[in-house]
């Protein structure tokens, strides 16, 4: 995607939003070399994928990420790229955006507001578009809760998650994104996810543990906005079959829940009608 007004791509997803939830696949640098990064672009731009993330919890260095993301660029060219950085270090000029994300339930600052600090200067400089968004590292938490020295929300606390969630509304955060850990053995709580999108107004991302579509479609139906994916792929041969199979299906859930409140809108029409 080229890079074009202040707030484009932000403006792409709520647009994109207005259809139904969004796929969004995660890539991480450090994984695979830029060259297989860019042909597992591609895969996700043919299958579907709305956005390309780029980031991971360790070994992110700037070298690595600009020849990932050049590499993307490349191979899916239509696809915004986002950058969803672990710190500084993971800022790249070549990207079309940044999540300025806030790890709200780290016991340390750093990851709140201080890696934040050191970045913004050249996210201005570079001219890099800012999505700001709060994370919030579920159990189990995997690398990035250790990482991010994560307060873990407990699986059967949604009350803490919502006052996180509704504090980044408040401070007028654009996501709020529930995370379970990079190959977390279980995703989010499909109650928390509920819960959260029942008390906010800002669109719900969730990613960690999400491998097969039946969890997706579990996930949507609970509340979730947008679905994001990595380990998914990094797994697996054929990645284009994997990820044609998987969206396929996501296809098919969100034009299930579009009709669905298609319907409960002409109910409620139909009913303001006869009141009236």
């Amino acid at each position: 995607m080229a890079r074009g007004r202040p707030g484009h791509v932000r403006d792409y997803i709520f647009r994109e939003l207005l259809r139904g939830p969004l796929h969004f696949t995660l890539i991480d640098p450090d994984k695979q070399s830029a060259e297989d990064a860019g042909r597992l672009a591609r895969a996700a731009a043919d299958a579907g994928s709305h956005a390309i993330m780029i980031g991971g919890s360790t070994g992110i260095t700037t070298q690595k990420t600009d020849a990932t993301v050049d590499a993307i660029r490349k191979q899916a060219e239509h696809l915004p790229t986002i950058l969803f950085p672990p710190g500084a270090a993971g800022i790249s000029a070549k990207a079309d955006a940044v999540f300025w994300m806030s790890m709200l339930n780290s016991r340390n600052r750093r990851f709140i507001i201080e890696e934040q600090r050191h970045g913004a200067k050249w996210v201005k400089r570079l001219g890099l578009e800012p999505i700001s968004m709060a994370y919030l590292v579920v159990e189990p938490g995997g690398a990035v809760g250790e990482v991010g020295e994560a307060e873990l929300i407990k699986r059967d606390d949604p009350d803490t998650a919502i006052d996180y969630a509704l504090a980044a509304q408040y401070f007028g955060m654009d996501f709020v994104y529930l995370e379970a850990g990079s190959g977390a053995d279980e995703h989010v709580p499909l109650e928390m996810v509920k819960a959260v999108k029942s008390e906010v107004e800002i669109p719900v991302i969730v990613g960690g543990g999400i491998r097969t579509a039946d969890a997706a479609r579990a996930l949507i139906d609970a509340g979730a906005d947008i679905i994001v994916t990595g380990t998914l792929i990094e797994r697996v041969v054929d990645v284009r079959s994997t990820l044609m199979e998987f969206l396929d299906h996501f296809r098919k859930v969100v034009r299930e829940r579009m009709e669905r409140l298609g319907e409960q809108v002409g109910e409620r029409e139909r009913w303001r009608r006869r009141s009236g």
